[in-house]
């Protein structure tokens, strides 16, 4: 099933994305850009122009500090 969701990447103006260090080197990516506006567009590394996902500071902080406290460690195959 495709699915579409977002705003178009090319439309967020001059931010500059980034990566995981952690990144696959193989294009298979999450990058992330701050905004303005202190919010944060999450986009595929394969589909730059592409959709982007728009999240407040406040998303973003509450997704980060779930990810470390492992809120979604059950998300990932155990051979991860």
């Amino acid at each position: 099933m495709q699915m579409e969701n977002g705003v178009d990447a090319t439309q967020l103006g001059d931010v500059t994305w980034r990566k995981s260090r952690r990144s696959n080197p193989n294009g298979n990516c999450v990058e992330l850009a701050g905004l303005p506006d202190r919010g944060v567009a999450v986009r595929n590394s394969r589909h730059p122009s592409g959709p982007a996902l728009v999240y407040t500071a406040a998303e973003m902080a509450a997704f980060i500090q779930g990810a470390k406290d492992g809120d979604f460690d059950d998300l990932l195959d155990s051979g991860a």
